[in-house]
């Protein structure tokens, strides 16, 4: 490529001058091709650890003048081929021009401003988005994708300097990170080393120091583990690799593939060696610790920070700490974990003003909000630049109306007390019996027709308790008076001043009346919800009514949810339950609905109404609980693993003996899904609610170390896993709320595990101290690097669990031993994930279905199989393989969707590699009969339009065409007709039938076992074009074989019996020609598809294909060709009659792409071939013509066919072809060069590296 000018001072160093005129040197870089020597060895190796541009590219052309001792850089490249086009363009278009310039200062200049003008010529067709990545960082890209053969797609995230330990010796070079792949290479005298793993196969990544390795990565995958150090920066490189590694997780658990930011503002000043893909990951770690710290909207974007004091009236204090602003929130956290947090939504604030600075309060910046809060910070660095931040975004931020924010808490003031609410008691006429929801009509949802939408079911339902009046009432009312004062102090609403205080007050219990509120407002529910008004209303009306699976769960367990209170005894409960539960099963489809989200769910909708429930649940699944409730329940086992972990940390004589009782994965899951909902009593585990409100997953798991550790004695002394279990369950039921003002309930757990001796009842609110007494130093922070590094090893392991259900599944029909399945399903599986990222918009890659079976959820099309049949097959067959590997393809796409699954695949695999001689020549004959043969065919499921009604369109299923191909004319029409109906007609019902129909899977299955059953007497006959077809697949098959000339006079010799036996049969058929031509006639004036008659398919790919082995083409006699001449139109004459109605389908591009001549249908007759003659491409092409009408005009004998008895009893007379077909063929040994061939070295250039590891 054209470089801008840059001097050089030396020459001659380290290059070697191959061509040279007056003004311009052509160099290559030493050691660079072939010989090289020692001198080539330090080159290389010097440029390897040096980074020099020489790496990628090892010529260079300079520009020098006579008198000078300055060069300047012109051009550079990276094979000989490119830097000769360079070269002589300037010979070409530069040096007459230069050689009439007297100046050689002139000649200087006129020859950069010439290559600055190339350059900025080619620059106009590049996209500006290359331009936001430095010149340094390109050229790294571009070494990436020479050295490891990665496509323009694969882009480069940033690289590193480093050492890989390879055994004992550390071998300096350079580790690429890019989106999908870990790559590391290295060349030092001689030997050099390339690494390339993708992220999707790492199974665990540390960052440790031992002895042996000092401060070091280790990236560990299923096969190995690597060791990197001596990094300058050890900590940004492992936090990337841990970002990528996540996204390619992500990938695995939901399809979710990269997706650059585009929006990122650019930076102020140029960035050294950063791309914008890097700069995109740090923005992104950067919003995911906002969000998470400050629980925002998963959409909220950090827009920048800064140093800054906030005045705190509460205490008098300036508290500092950094400020945080992003599009619709200013937010506050000091730098003291506890001391205060702020969050400020833009859409409360109303005047934002610099105040006079002072020496007590410098660069001072105040906001006031519509609560009538004023908040002051104070030591801002940028303050000009921060306010007009803050008014930029004040400016987008949509005006409310006052009335939606002055709602705000209103009800939470006037609790039961001033506000009378009439009791429902169960036999009230809402309490109807519980039915189904699609059998209501849809209720339009507001306040006046359902009182769960303005208020929770606990005012709805509460009882008169004589607790209220009490010395529990009494406490109840302290609690409430506490949080006022709090409330007075440090504000109320969203702008509240969290602080340590606020934790206390938790602690203790929030009351009733304020929880709902509070739930609100610490999860940031109320931020989506007031930002989102009339969502929830919507999606209930679009929901009602509408039926999936999601729907028909959630029915089923409706009456599970909390059935021991009264609130959901009654109908109300229910169907504000079903409502909630539905609104979110059609917003997040993804998750749709999982069990332990009613319980949740119904006890949010007890403090809440409707709409309030719906925003919690939301903030639950999506943000506190991330991945908890999908098909997998990926979220818990990731917390289930770190709480493993914590307990070696915190328990470590416990933790081994829970670990031999395999406690810890069952109890866990129960206890994390629900919050302890299922496993307490009601007013107990409500507490624990509060709690996890406000600190996140990290509560459950302290509290959940708390109850092992309070149980240990008992623990260490159990015997097996039952006796643990009933411990934890006794110990749970009787964790009491003493505190409470609700009636008890009774839980219906605690009736399960009573025993005999009086229980001890433990207070919850002990137990809660004693939780942060003992493991209240656990950090966010801590506990989100856990979750990655437990993430990895619970997604590779249900990526483990489906691989060896998919193998089992499909082990017992396929010759391949469980080792090969699992080898195949590994290639299967990095093909459809390559399609993923390196694909464009494939249908493979569209996102997978999680709710499949295991076996569906990767499925690759027609290219992707391709690419695996060519690599994998023993049947190579040069330029023809892609066409043997379509015609597979179609083969085993039997619902024609495009896509095959594993299952699929490998059954076709082993056709190829197992089986005696029959079993795999049964697999190739059906590769030359259609459905294999016939690209064009639709899917005719796509034309059924009613479930029962008989179709008699012209499309036949594959089955038909198969069984009828060879059927007489007299008989076809009665027998099609039967067959469409019998065969296709179920077919079709099939197809329309829902999934959930028991009887489209019966039928599927009858069908599957029906198939089991074909003999080689089932397969059709063979016509004359197909049969010539198969011959020339044979051919191209035996052209690289060893004994390539034993099998290619073996295959004339059968190829030559076979058309004679056809020839044979010709006279012992009972069909005139004249009721031939009538069939004929009559399909003329009633057209039908190809399938239909039998000429049609015997002519789907009637043009005879020539063999592309040119260099056999001298086993041909010349002197045969005369008469071969004269017999072939001898018999197209005698046929021409025939044919002229009969639509004949023209061959697709991929089955005519290696053929030299297609302009005429030939026949070849028996006498026309000698036992060579096969071999020559001449014989098998009839006469010479070029118009369509010649093609409709001539057509080949439909009375010749061919059986496969007749075709396998003539093989087995060939020594030489059945050797070739029972060799044995290692697939392991295919799949281990087939990922060696997977990234092969960009052929663009001359540079070998055999040569310099040399």
């Amino acid at each position: 490529m054209w470089l801008g000018p840059e001097e050089v001072l030396l020459a001659g160093a380290l290059w070697v001058t191959e061509r040279a005129n007056p003004f311009f040197l052509l160099q290559r870089r030493r050691g660079h091709g072939k010989g090289g020597g020692l001198t080539g060895l330090l080159v290389g190796t010097l440029d390897v650890v040096l980074d020099s541009s020489a790496r990628v590219a090892p010529y260079r052309i300079l520009h020098q003048t006579q008198d000078s001792q300055v060069y300047w850089a012109v051009a550079c490249g990276s094979s000989r081929k490119e830097i000769t086009k360079h070269w002589e363009w300037l010979e070409n278009n530069l040096l007459q021009t230069l050689s009439i310039f007297d100046n050689e200062e002139d000649i200087t200049t006129f020859v950069k401003g010439k290559i600055h003008g190339i350059i900025a010529e080619e620059n106009k067709n590049e996209q500006p988005q290359s331009e936001e990545d430095p010149g340094k960082f390109k050229e790294a890209e571009l070494k990436m994708r020479k050295q490891f053969g990665m496509p323009e797609v694969e882009k480069l995230v940033n690289y590193y300097s480093c050492s890989y330990w390879k055994g004992r010796v550390p071998r300096q070079g350079w580790l690429y990170l890019t989106v999908n792949h870990l790559c590391f290479y290295s060349f030092l005298l001689g030997k050099e080393v390339t690494l390339v793993i993708q992220w999707v196969d790492v199974t665990q990544l540390e960052k440790n120091a031992t002895l042996l390795f000092p401060e070091c990565i280790k990236v560990s995958t299923r096969d190995s583990e690597l060791y990197f150090s001596m990094f300058l920066n050890i900590n940004e490189t492992f936090k990337l690799m841990e970002q990528l590694a996540n996204i390619a997780m992500r990938q695995l658990l939901d399809n979710e593939s990269f997706l650059q930011d585009k929006s990122l503002p650019k930076p102020r000043r140029p960035l050294k060696n950063i791309s914008a893909l890097k700069r995109d990951l740090d923005a992104r770690a950067k919003n995911e610790c906002y969000r998470a710290t400050f629980r925002l909207p998963k959409d909220e974007c950090l827009d920048g920070h800064t140093d800054c004091t906030l005045w705190t009236p509460f205490n008098k204090m300036h508290i500092p700490g950094q400020m945080f602003v992003s599009n619709n929130y200013i937010c506050f956290a000091s730098r003291a974990e506890e001391a205060c947090h702020l969050i400020i939504p833009l859409r409360e604030v109303t005047i934002v003003e610099k105040a006079d600075s002072s020496s007590v309060l410098p660069s001072p910046l105040s906001i006031s909000t519509k609560s009538k809060m004023t908040f002051f910070f104070a030591n801002l660095k940028d303050r000009d630049f921060l306010v007009q931040r803050i008014s930029d975004f004040l400016q987008r931020t949509p005006s409310k109306k006052s009335c939606s924010i002055d709602r705000e808490w209103k009800w939470n003031v006037a609790d039961a007390s001033s506000e009378e609410v009439p009791e429902l008691p169960s036999s009230s006429p809402l309490a109807v019996s519980p039915t189904s929801a699609l059998s209501h009509r849809p209720i339009s949802f507001c306040a006046g027709q359902v009182p769960t939408a303005s208020q929770g079911l606990l005012k709805l339902f509460r009882r008169n308790s004589e607790e209220l009046s009490g010395p529990k009432g009494a406490k109840e009312k302290m609690k409430e008076e506490s949080w006022n004062i709090h409330f007075f102090e440090y504000g109320r609403g969203m702008c509240m001043y969290r602080t340590a205080k606020t934790r206390e007050l938790v602690q203790k219990g929030i009351p009733e009346n304020l929880r709902g509120e509070l739930w609100l407002l610490f999860s940031g529910a109320w931020n989506e919800m007031v930002t989102h008004p009339g969502y929830y209303a919507d999606l209930v009306e679009k929901s009602m009514g509408r039926y999936n699976l999601a729907t028909e769960e959630i029915e089923r367990d409706l009456h599970r949810s909390m059935p021991e209170h009264p609130a959901f005894q009654n109908e109300l409960g229910i169907a504000a339950l079903r409502r909630v539960l539905t609104a979110y099963a059609f917003r997040n489809p993804t998750i749709g609905y999982c069990q332990a989200m009613n319980i949740v769910t119904s006890v949010l909708l007890l403090y809440c109404n409707e709409e309030e429930a719906f925003w919690l649940l939301v903030a639950l699944c999506e943000r506190m609980l991330p991945d908890y409730y999908n098909t997998r329940v990926v979220g818990a086992l990731v917390d289930q693993g770190i709480f493993e972990e914590l307990t070696r940390e915190y328990l470590p004589q416990l933790s081994e003996k829970m670990q031999d009782l395999g406690v810890i994965s069952t109890i866990s899951l129960s206890w994390f899904l629900t919050l302890f909902l299922s496993v307490m009593p009601f007013e107990s585990a409500v507490v624990i609610v509060d709690c996890f409100f406000y600190e996140g997953i990290k509560f459950i798991l302290q509290v959940s170390l708390a109850i092992l550790d309070a149980n240990m004695e008992k623990l260490l002394q159990c015997c097996d896993e039952g006796e643990a279990m009933t411990i934890l369950g006794r110990y749970l039921d009787n964790v009491v709320n003493r505190q409470s003002v609700s009636p008890p309930i009774p839980h219906l757990h605690a009736l399960l595990t009573s025993g005999d001796d009086p229980p001890l009842e433990i207070d919850i609110f002990e137990l809660i101290k004693t939780s942060y007494e003992k493991f209240g130093n656990l950090k966010a922070d801590d506990i989100e690097q856990m979750r990655f590094k437990q993430r990895l090893k619970v997604i590779q392991s249900l990526e483990d669990t489906a691989k060896k259900s998919v193998v089992r599944a499909v082990s017992g029909d396929i010759g391949f031993t469980m080792e090969e399945l699992e080898e195949l399903y590994v290639v299967f599986k990095a093909k459809y994930l390559m399609s993923c990222y390196w694909g464009n918009n494939r249908a493979a890659a569209a996102r997978r279905d999680q709710s499949l079976p295991y076996l569906e959820q990767y499925r690759i099309d027609m290219e992707q199989f391709k690419e695996l049949f060519s690599s994998l097959t023993p049947w190579a067959c040069g330029a023809h393989t892609p066409v043997l590997a379509g015609r597979l393809f179609r083969l085993l796409d039997e619902n024609r969707d495009s896509l095959i699954n594993f299952k699929e695949f490998v059954t076709g695999m082993s056709g190829m590699y197992h089986g005696d001689l029959t079993e795999k020549l049964k697999v190739l004959y059906k590769l030359h009969l259609p459905p294999a043969l016939n690209p064009e065919e639709t899917e005719s499921a796509l034309e059924a339009t009613s479930y029962f009604t008989e179709d008699v369109t012209t499309e036949v299923s594959p089955f038909v065409s198969e069984l009828d191909i060879c059927l007489h004319c007299e008989s076809q029409e009665t027998q099609e007709d039967k067959g469409r109906r019998n065969e296709n007609g179920p077919e079709k019902e099939e197809k329309g039938t829902s999934p959930q129909d028991y009887r489209y899977y019966l039928r599927m299955w009858a069908k599957e076992k029906e198939n089991k059953k074909e003999t080689i007497k089932d397969l059709p006959k063979m016509s004359q074009e197909q049969f010539i077809e198969l011959c020339k697949t044979l051919y191209n098959m035996f052209s690289e074989d060893p004994v390539e000339q034993e099998l290619y006079h073996a295959i004339a010799t059968v190829a030559s019996l076979l058309l004679r036996i056809g020839e044979v049969g010709k006279k012992f058929s009972n069909r005139p020609m004249r009721k031939s031509e009538d069939c004929k006639a009559n399909s003329g004036q009633d057209p039908v598809s190809e399938e239909e008659s039998p000429t049609s398919e015997q002519s789907q790919n009637s043009a005879v294909e020539q063999q592309p082995q040119a260099d056999h083409e001298d086993k041909a006699s010349a002197d045969a060709q005369p008469e071969k001449t004269q017999q072939e139109n001898q018999t197209l004459g005698d046929g021409s009659g025939e044919g002229q109605g009969s639509p004949l389908q023209l061959l697709s591009d991929d089955e005519t792409k290696d053929d030299m001549s297609m302009s005429s249908y030939s026949m070849v007759s028996t006498g026309s071939l000698q036992c060579e003659d096969i071999a020559d491409d001449t014989v098998l092409v009839g006469c010479e013509g070029s118009s369509a009408a010649a093609r409709y005009g001539s057509t080949i004998d439909t009375d010749w066919s061919i059986s496969f008895e007749q075709i396998l009893a003539s093989m087995l007379t060939e020594t030489a072809l059945v050797n070739y077909f029972e060799k044995k063929v290692n697939i392991l040994q295919k799949i281990k060069d087939q990922k060696k061939v997977e990234r092969q070295f960009s052929s663009s250039s001359d540079y070998e590296l055999s040569s310099v590891s040399g």
